[in-house]
């Protein structure tokens, strides 16, 4: 780099030294949102989980915008954000790894009914029982088969299940059928007994878990969220819940975060409620992605991981 270029960290207050450090050791200059005196003309590139509505428009030299997170949604919620400038995202093989853990924990412990023997022992009583099902004829589908859905539906297939995916178009990952657009999401749906939720927030993809979606799955299915709360109607799922038409769910994110304390979420019987933890972006990680990104871009490069604002990822 030719000179050291500005760096606007826009982030919760009391975050910015978790990132300040890391990225400062790249070369950069970085002011802290909220924290530091910056000059707003000066100003490089911006980093950002979620920045604050009409910020980034106020910057005029911004060369470049990089999420700290592997969801973009919450700079496309900006109606200002300048679309001429790159948006970049987060993609890290170890995010993406905690995730399909994440997932395939989940499936595990509804599978083997973790749930029924841990009521058992906190009765003492010694109750054996079948599993539900066969474990290879017990279908779990990955809704959203991008690289975090892939790494999904590779680490659940290792334990026997019968992999299906859905995404906008058609992809090929080893011992998983694919579906693919819209003509196909029904027949996808009907053949999940468990659903994994790993689709980019969109204007077409907010709450496709509604109470049709949950009608098409089969009776006694399980829903698994770690993408973003936008994508389920939470009233809808706590009514198929209700109905018995499906068995359960497992939520990591929620349409309002923190889940607010009135939820009926918080309390009902069939759900298990994580608070946005499945994976946590590990500042160190996310830093070198940065600092490798604006040298790319400092070079005349393209980054890596640009998002096509058209489709939103």
């Amino acid at each position: 780099m030719s000179a050291q270029p500005n760096v606007l960290l826009l982030v919760p207050p009391g975050w910015g030294g978790l990132w300040q450090a890391p990225l400062s050791l790249g070369g950069l200059k970085v002011f802290a949102h909220g924290v530091d005196a910056y000059d707003a003309a000066t100003i490089d590139y911006a980093v950002s989980f979620r920045p604050p509505p009409g910020l980034l428009k106020t910057l005029p030299k911004l060369k470049a915008v990089f999420s700290l997170g592997a969801g973009v949604d919450g700079f496309l919620m900006d109606p200002d954000f300048p679309k001429h400038v790159p948006l970049v995202r987060f993609v890290d093989v170890t995010l993406s790894r905690e995730m399909a853990q994440y997932a395939a924990m989940h499936v595990l412990m509804q599978h083997r009914t973790v749930q029924f023997f841990a009521a058992a022992q906190a009765e003492g009583k010694w109750r054996q029982r079948m599993l539900p099902r066969a474990t290879d004829e017990t279908r779990v589908g990955i809704l959203g088969l991008g690289e975090i859905g892939t790494v999904c539906a590779q680490r659940i297939r290792e334990h026997g299940f019968a992999m299906s995916g859905w995404s906008r178009t058609r992809k090929t990952v080893d011992g998983v059928k694919s579906y693919a657009g819209a003509g196909e999401l029904d027949a996808f749906l009907s053949g999940c007994d468990f659903l994994v939720c790993v689709l980019p927030l969109t204007a077409d993809t907010r709450h496709v878990l509604n109470a049709a979606a949950f009608a098409k799955l089969p009776k006694g299915a399980y829903v698994i969220n770690i993408a973003r709360g936008g994508h389920v109607n939470e009233p809808d799922l706590i009514a198929a819940l209700d109905s018995g038409h499906l068995s359960g769910a497992t939520l990591d994110v929620f349409e309002t975060e923190p889940l607010p304390e009135a939820s009926p979420i918080w309390k009902h019987p069939r759900i298990i409620a994580t608070p946005h933890v499945a994976a946590i972006t590990s500042p160190g990680a996310a830093a070198r992605s940065v600092i490798d990104g604006i040298a790319a871009i400092e070079r005349g490069e393209a980054p890596r991981n640009v998002v096509d604002m058209r489709r939103g990822y």
